[in-house]
């Protein structure tokens, strides 16, 4: 059975940090390019960032870029996403998606190229 159980999520001031943590099980997660994407209420799924399998690729949104840092420890079918830096925007529930195409600029942020999903995890960010 595969899941995506995503965690870390939560309250935070505006300036805080956030560890968001996506546990994969079910599925061979090496052979995967992982992603987070975010959606706030009343506005469309964006692609946050991505990782290739391997780590050696990774892709950030602009609105993110500098602030969010992804990365993925394959011993532990594990995905990451630090968020620093944290703004009032950022507020959303995240999501960690798993992709079994090779990912590239121009694709990643794609949620059609995904086949498995996660349930979620909220953040929330007030001033």
């Amino acid at each position: 059975q595969v899941q995506l159980v995503e965690s870390g999520g939560g309250s935070v001031q505006t300036g805080g940090s956030l560890r968001l943590s996506c546990a994969a099980s079910g599925f061979t997660f090496t052979n995967y390019d992982m992603s987070w994407f975010r959606q706030a209420p009343g506005k469309e799924r964006e692609g946050v960032s991505s990782i290739s399998w391997g780590g050696g690729s990774t892709y950030y949104a602009d609105s993110v870029k500098g602030r969010f840092t992804i990365s993925r420890d394959n011993a532990k079918n594990t995905v990451y996403l630090q968020i620093n830096s944290l703004k009032s925007d950022d507020t959303a529930m995240y999501y960690c998606a798993a992709s079994r195409w090779r990912l590239y600029s121009g694709s990643w942020q794609n949620h059609h190229n995904y086949i498995y999903w996660g349930q979620g995890t909220q953040v929330t960010v007030s001033s």
